[in-house]
C-alpha cells in the first residue's frame, strides 16, 4: 500500500499529469455539530506534484502552466485516484486555476 504522507515526495506524474489532493472540508464545527455538506466531495484542490508537461507531434515539450501548491477547481468526476485524498489528472482535465 502506498504510505499517504511521502506519497506527494514520490509520486513523480508523467508527461502532462498533474498530482493533486482534494481539499476535504470539515466535517463539524468547533462546538460539535456535523456539517452536511461536508459528506460532499469538494471541488478543490492543492497541486502537490506536476509532470514535465505535453509533448507537440513536433516533439517539443510545452510546460505545465500549473505549478506546486496552485490552488484548482476540479471537475466533479475525472482523474484517477490514488487514495483517499490524492488524484491523478491531465492539466487539460482541471477547470480553473483559483487566486488568493
Amino acid at each position: 500500500t502506498l504510505d499517504m504522507a511521502g506519497l506527494a515526495r514520490r509520486l513523480v506524474p508523467l508527461f502532462d499529469r498533474i498530482l493533486v489532493e482534494r481539499i476535504v472540508p470539515e466535517a463539524k464545527t468547533a462546538s460539535g455539530i456535523l456539517l452536511p455538506e461536508a459528506s460532499t466531495p469538494s471541488l478543490e484542490g492543492i497541486v502537490r506534484a506536476v509532470g514535465a508537461g505535453r509533448t507537440t507531434e513536433a516533439g517539443q515539450v510545452v510546460a505545465p502552466v500549473l505549478k506546486v501548491g496552485d490552488t484548482v477547481l476540479l471537475g466533479e468526476f475525472g482523474g484517477t485516484k490514488v487514495d483517499e485524498t490524492h488524484t491523478l489528472f491531465r492539466e487539460s482535465d482541471i477547470l480553473a486555476k483559483l487566486s488568493d
